[in-house]
């Protein structure tokens, strides 16, 4: 792993009735580092990320993010304000896109929380004051730096619902990333991609770590891509961690074999 330890995830369960989704699991990830869960259906890959985000309360166990402000005690957080406060955002298996708004509104949308701020929670927007106009003024140019990025500037004024699969979920991250988040939490993002979507995908991820010193947690099933982009990757199996390594030592551990990746072929 590179960087400092940014999330540390300690004993984390979630219990529903008499099952245990996730069970004992504790982990942690970097900054500016892409740390990969995976694990079969039903590992308890995206319930992990429920309870990072706010989505669940955990049964047991802390989740433990380092900000400039100190460490932030996510369990303890409501689901606006892992996002608000502690700068965590996370897309969806499910694209959730707001499909009757153009592509520039969902973007700044995605921006309310700092605009209502600057709006002194409406005042200052009413009455057009300067730190509202220049507020506005940021996160439009935010918006259009993200889609510049990814490609999107043309797109700008359509419904989001008419863009072609793949470009909605370029979308989708860049939504995520005009809340100028910490840590990304990408559940699936190469869900439904090409082969050559997919590769662009990566290439993406791989500069927002670099370029933009950005940590990404990512649950993903292409294992191409896992192996090609993390720098650690944990491994999940019946809600509990079996491995937790390097790509390199993931690949060779028969845990992980026999689990996930298949029993290797008899000579």
């Amino acid at each position: 792993m590179s960087g400092d330890k940014l999330l540390s995830v300690e004993h984390l369960t979630m219990q529903f009735g008499g099952l245990k989704a996730v069970n004992d699991v504790s982990f942690a990830a970097s900054a500016s580092a892409i740390t990969a869960i995976i694990g079969p259906n039903g590992a308890g890959k995206t319930t992990v990320f429920n309870c990072l985000t706010g989505f669940y309360h955990p049964t047991h166990g802390r989740i433990a993010l380092k900000s400039q402000h100190g460490t932030i005690e996510l369990q303890n957080l409501r689901k606006h304000q892992v996002s608000a406060r502690a700068k965590v955002a996370r897309t969806f298996q499910n694209i959730r896109l707001f499909a009757g708004m153009t592509v520039l509104e969902n973007l700044i949308v995605a921006q309310h929380n700092r605009l209502q701020r600057a709006s002194l929670f409406s005042f200052a927007g009413l009455f057009g004051l300067p730190a509202y106009r220049k507020a506005e003024k940021d996160a439009v140019e935010r918006a259009r730096f993200w889609l510049d990025r990814v490609g999107l500037t043309s797109w700008a004024d359509a419904q989001a619902g008419s863009l072609p699969y793949g470009q909605q979920r370029k979308l989708e991250i860049i939504r995520a990333l005009c809340t100028e988040p910490v840590l990304l939490c990408l559940d699936e993002p190469a869900a439904g991609l090409n082969g050559s979507e997919t590769a662009e995908l990566a290439r993406f991820l791989r500069e927002l770590r670099d370029e933009h010193g950005l940590a990404i947690l990512l649950i993903e099933h292409d294992m191409g891509m896992v192996m090609g982009i993390s720098d650690h990757i944990v491994v999940l199996d019946y809600g509990r961690k079996i491995a937790d390594a390097a790509p390199a030592v993931i690949k060779e551990d028969p845990a992980v074999i026999r689990a996930y990746l298949g029993e290797p072929e008899a000579a």
